[in-house]
């Protein structure tokens, strides 16, 4: 089965690149500091089951910050497990393996591992729509296997595996069985990981369970499960979490309806995102033949239809998803506002992790480049820009825009930490995001999603194949290749044309009769015997305007190029004051490029230049006299326009040079 987080080791990143730049900073400097932060708050102690002040505060009820410390110990296991695979750290294995030993210590007879309920001998599985115990269950098996892959032992597999039989006495379909489902999705995926990892068949039960129970109006006794479960917690019907906007509004955790009757992406979006790749991932296991499933094509139509809704209508042009703070989702079609002075744009990282996720699982149900461009586009701009440089400071929110009240900035760390280990963990097992591959026989594949400089090599019975692409994406679009298999292997190589490049490519040497399907172009067997070593040259590296769609209602013009988004700040523009709300751009403008290495950390990019005017608005509500007169202002008193010029860079970037925090990606159009 071709995961990411298992096929990373085939891959290695062997030349400079952005990814490999990032990859080294996380592994010499991100797990450390957030180990530290770990230990600094108390998470690392968590399965010690030492009591701690902390437990003690009732003020986020139902969600105090250590319901889910067990996902935040576990997302980072996870992530340096992969890191070690790569760079021997003697400090980290130490952890990792102090860790470990806690959790199986911290395991109760039946089985049973969650250190809130454990600590504070509260009720088990009484609310499961808030309190994580499912989702930290998830994690833990994710960081299992990842322990078991670089330690070639069982010992947290075993323990995890004991948790997922008791879950199963406890979940089920059974008439005396809780009929529920994860309030955070995550489980879903993980179970599916581990039943592929050891055939665990509880795992895929559950999985499966979860998946076609989700949203079951009548599931426990004539009611859909959460209402069932509130009724029993004795829960007053006019007192709901803050999350949710009305007490039975169940959309928040996608159980509004079944999945298969959802119209709309809708609610949390990390919650959505990781639900989805769990469905996925279900008809994966169908599509590559491990585990048949008979509703495979009803499930592929849902995931299409709430794949194409989110990037159509709910998706910025970063990549970001979830317009709304109120519940770190997703809001009505078209309502995209850049910041939260605008009307929200939450934009959590972890949400873009998890698309990236399900387009990874997509593109084995249909090798489509939608996905794999998305995929980028969420990489290069919504995640990355979720790490400093120096790799020790994060994002939780990413705005497009930045306020008096919201600044653009990062922190050292989170009461809800979830999103820096998630970058962690991602970037630890990037290799296996870059290309899926495989054979049989005599026959092989190749199919590249993301381009930079890295070597895959793999096995097809046996047979050794080989293949190596060097880059300098996202800078330039010249990829070379170089291909090694026997002479008998037929291998197949598709090499994704982004949609940005408007199918603009020059392949070296050339091949007419190559044909691009869906999105990538074809080398048959034919063209890469013949040639060992190619080249593709991909268009679209000039500065480009583009704009959200017309129903967002912004009428704003945002600067690309290549897959990265770009983005002005305070820091390149001095004179400006108020976050840039009233700085406007032409289409037309010119742009120009320039070369750029910010001071001391010595990152090197392409920033880009052009002019702007700065709108002037003559506000009567300044006169005291001529305020309270009308609503608006007439368009020709209100617009005066000055000349300023404005330098751009990638919004990865933002925030790593001080400044006062005004940034904007989406600038006027005049």
């Amino acid at each position: 089965m071709s995961y990411p987080q298992t096929l990373f080791s085939q891959t290695s990143f062997h030349g400079p690149s952005l990814l490999q730049s990032r990859r080294t900073t996380i592994a010499r400097s991100t797990v450390k500091a957030q180990l530290q932060k770990l230990k600094d708050t108390g998470r690392y102690q968590c399965f010690s089951l030492k009591h701690q002040p902390i437990y003690d505060d009732r003020s986020r009820w139902p969600c105090p910050a250590p319901t889910y410390w067990d996902s935040d110990v576990a997302k980072w296991i996870e992530g340096a497990c992969y890191l070690l695979a790569e760079e021997y750290d003697a400090e980290v294995d130490a952890a990792v393996r102090e860790l470990a030993d806690m959790i199986k210590g911290a395991q109760q007879e039946d089985g049973y591992l969650n250190t809130w309920f454990t600590i504070t001998g509260l009720e088990r599985w009484t609310n499961i729509r808030d309190q994580h115990e499912l989702y930290n269950a998830g994690h833990l098996i994710e960081a299992a296997l990842a322990h078991s892959n670089y330690y070639k032992n069982d010992l947290l597999i075993e323990t995890l595996e004991k948790y997922v039989k008791h879950i199963s006495t406890i979940i089920g379909p059974g008439p005396d069985q809780k009929h529920a489902y994860p309030g955070h999705p995550e489980t879903e995926l993980a179970l599916l990981r581990l039943f592929t990892a050891t055939g665990n068949e509880d795992a895929y039960g559950l999985a499966k369970f979860f998946v076609e129970e989700r949203g079951n109006p009548t599931g426990q006794e004539g009611l859909s499960y959460y209402d069932w479960e509130r009724r029993q917690r004795g829960d007053s019907p006019w007192k709901h979490p803050d999350s949710y906007q009305m007490h039975d509004s169940n959309w928040y955790n996608q159980a509004h309806a079944p999945i298969l009757e959802q119209k709309s992406i809708e609610g949390h979006a990390v919650r959505a995102m990781y639900l989805l790749t769990g469905v996925a991932d279900l008809l994966c296991l169908d599509e590559l033949g491990l585990k048949s499933y008979k509703h495979k094509s009803e499930y592929f139509d849902a995931l299409s239809r709430l794949w194409n809704n989110m990037v159509d209508k709910k998706m910025y042009l970063t990549g970001g998803i979830g317009s709304m703070w109120q519940w770190e989702g997703f809001g009505i079609d078209y309502f995209l506002p850049q910041g939260s002075d605008e009307g929200g744009c939450y934009n959590e990282t972890c949400a873009s992790i998890g698309v990236i996720m399900l387009a990874e699982r997509l593109l084995h149900l249909d090798l489509n480049s939608k996905y794999a461009d998305v995929m980028e586009l969420c990489l290069y701009n919504a995640v990355m820009t979720g790490l400093s440089l120096e790799g020790t400071a994060f994002t939780y929110v990413n705005q497009l825009a930045s306020s008096d009240a919201d600044k653009s900035r990062r922190e050292n760390w989170f009461d809800t930490s979830c999103c820096p280990p998630n970058v962690m963990r991602l970037f630890g097992c990037l290799g296996g995001y870059l290309w899926d591959y495989g054979g049989s026989g005599k026959d092989a594949y190749v199919n590249v999603h993301l381009y930079t400089t890295a070597k895959v090599t793999f096995q097809v019975e046996d047979q050794q194949i080989v293949l190596e692409q060097k880059s300098n994406w996202p800078w330039e679009g010249n990829i070379l290749f170089q291909l090694q298999a026997p002479p008998s292997t037929n291998v197949t190589i598709r090499l994704r044309i982004p949609s940005w490049a408007r199918r603009k490519f020059t392949l070296t040497p050339s091949h007419k009769p190559a044909k691009i399907e869906k999105g990538y172009l074809v080398l048959p067997p034919a063209y890469t015997s013949a040639n060992r070593a190619f080249s593709i040259q991909i268009d679209g590296f000039k500065p480009r305007f583009i704009s959200p769609h017309p129903y967002t209602n912004q009428n704003t013009l945002t600067l690309a190029r290549g897959p990265l988004i770009y983005c002005v700040e305070d820091v390149d523009n001095a004179w400006e004051q108020d976050h840039f709300r009233n700085v406007g751009i032409r289409a037309d403008s010119e742009v120009t490029e320039k070369d750029e290495e910010m001071d001391q950390m010595g990152e090197r990019y392409i920033a880009l230049r052009s002019v702007g005017w700065i709108r002037k608005i003559d506000d009567r509500a300044e006169s005291e006299e001529e305020s309270g007169v009308e609503p608006g202002l007439s368009l020709p008193q209100t617009v005066l326009l000055e000349q300023k010029d404005l330098t751009f860079i990638p919004y990865y970037l933002r925030a790593n040079r001080g400044g006062r925090g005004h940034m904007r990606v989406g600038l006027l159009r005049l």
